[in-house]
């Protein structure tokens, strides 16, 4: 199938071409005919299998008969409303749309936080038809009544499952109530929940769905694997690969704002070029990074979860988790950025002990084994560290190198048991012959200077017969006010 065969504008055709795609992908080919008919979809799709363009392209059609060069405002209201979860998402998406329609003449606009909102409140009101944002920018807008949700004729909520793990969703249901009743509703997510569910039941009307992937599946192209190792070498693993291969563009997901930081200064302290971005970092940082990446000044990108659902490379080859997620529907997110539009992908987990259960929930999930590569040097033995072949303390050890229970109790079969040492001491003292025996000595008695067999008398001397002065305590007295009339006058008071 071609695009031409889908019905589109010669306008949106062309600009396709100009973009290099002459086939559209199994979800294109889906859903565009069904928003052309102005039906309401609900989508499941991986990232990376065009779905994007599923949507632009019908939408930028249904909304060409308002395209128009006028500069009145009140010719220019908000059409098309297309919801995304985060500010790299919205900005992917809002670059498709100037893409796809540069030969229709709609006005465009993407509204995030993290930037000035000035910029975004003048050409609200200037007017534009389409609108990508995120929900809590647009939620500002709509504070400072620099938007009107009158005029809309499709709503796309595009990455929803991201939106609920976010918590987005109350956020959603109050832009929901300020719709029109009567609109085109399109859902769009890579993982179908109860959660989901009931928000897709109460925005679309009789939808068609949409799947050309089982739920919560990976895609075919991509190769997994990984590493066990030891909670406290996986820096030096991970530096150890990225030195150790040829891999040129790779992107390492850890969990925490922190972790990736600091995990991107040690990189570039080995003499590999990292880079990091998470939500501390303000717009202008995060698109920097993202552009150091995308143009190979950075050889290794360190994000978190937060940021990987908007990130856009094409054929990015490598995903390395350096630790995995906490929810195991996160490990497809993360490795959807890899083995895009059917080529191939590697996707390097490293695994510590700790890490165990998170894996085999990720291996339920995705319904498949993963590989486990052993990397010389850095085997997580139980007693001795094989990176640096010393005794390991902590669990499995303690301070003396004698191994420990598993309950961390110290095996006392171990070592033999040690005597006291008094008692030691009697032992060896018997075993010697009767010549060697050394006789403990005596203690000595201070001497008494009365006779014990008597009763006790103490001695009166002529100094205590003496009674003793009873003791009186005197208070000082106090100074009493003189009272008015009470006491003479001083002789200088006098006359």
């Amino acid at each position: 199938m071609t695009f031409e065969e889908l019905g589109l504008l010669p306008e949106l055709l062309r600009a396709v071409s100009d973009a290099g795609y002459t086939e559209p992908t199994p979800i294109q080919a889906q859903a565009i005919p069904v928003v052309i008919a102005g039906k309401d979809v609900m989508g499941g799709a991986q990232t990376g299998t065009g779905k994007t363009a599923g949507f632009v392209l019908p939408l930028l059609q249904r909304l060409a008969r308002h395209a128009s060069t006028s500069p009145s405002p009140a010719r220019h209201p908000v059409r098309a409303l297309i919801l995304t979860p985060t500010r790299e998402l919205a900005m992917q998406v809002h670059e498709s749309v100037q893409t796809y329609g540069k030969y229709v003449p709609l006005r465009d606009l993407v509204v995030y936080g993290g930037v000035d909102i000035k910029p975004q409140t003048e050409a609200l009101r200037k007017g534009v038809e389409i609108v990508v944002a995120t929900p809590g920018r647009l939620l500002d807008h709509v504070q400072q009544k620099s938007v009107n949700f009158n005029s809309v004729e499709v709503l796309v909520l595009d990455e929803a499952d991201r939106m609920l793990d976010m918590g987005f969703i109350p956020d959603i249901k109050r832009i929901l109530a300020m719709l029109p009743k009567e609109r085109q509703s399109l859902l769009f997510s890579a993982t179908f929940s109860e959660e989901i569910k009931k928000l897709a039941d109460s925005m679309l009307k009789q939808p068609v769905l949409i799947e050309v992937a089982r739920r919560n599946a990976v895609t075919e192209t991509v190769t997994h694997r990984m590493h066990p190792v030891a909670q406290d070498h996986k820096r030096q693993l991970l530096a150890h690969i990225l030195k150790t291969s040829s891999l040129k563009q790779v992107l390492v997901f850890v969990g925490t704002k922190f972790g990736a930081s600091r995990l991107a200064v040690y990189l570039e302290k080995q003499g590999i070029e990292a880079t990091a971005i998470h939500g501390d970092k303000s717009q202008q940082q995060r698109s920097e990074a993202l552009e150091a990446f995308k143009s190979g000044k950075a050889r290794v990108l360190v994000a978190t979860d937060v940021a990987a659902r908007g990130l856009d490379i094409d054929d990015l080859p490598h995903v390395i988790n350096y630790e995995l997620p906490h929810v195991p529907e996160d490990y497809i997110h993360r490795i959807g950025r890899t083995g895009r539009a059917g080529k191939e992908g590697d996707a390097t987990s490293l695994v510590c002990p700790e890490e165990r259960g998170k894996l085999a929930e990720i291996e339920k999930l995705i319904k498949r084994p993963i590989e486990q590569v052993l990397v010389q040097g850095f085997e997580p033995g139980p007693d001795v560290d094989a990176a640096h072949d010393k005794p390991r303390r902590g669990r499995g050890s303690n301070s003396a190198g004698r191994p420990e229970r598993g309950d961390g109790s110290r095996d006392k079969s171990a070592a033999p048991r040690r005597e006291p040492r008094g008692r030691r001491d009697e032992e060896r003292e018997r075993e010697r012959p009767p010549s060697r025996r050394v006789e403990p000595a005596k203690p000595k008695l201070p001497k008494l200077d009365f006779d014990p067999s008597k009763p006790y008398e103490p001695k009166v001397s002529a100094q205590n017969t003496a009674p003793e002065p009873k003791r009186t305590h005197h208070r000082p007295k106090r100074a009493v006010p003189a009272l008015l009339g009470g006491m003479p006058k001083a002789d200088s008071d006098k006359g």
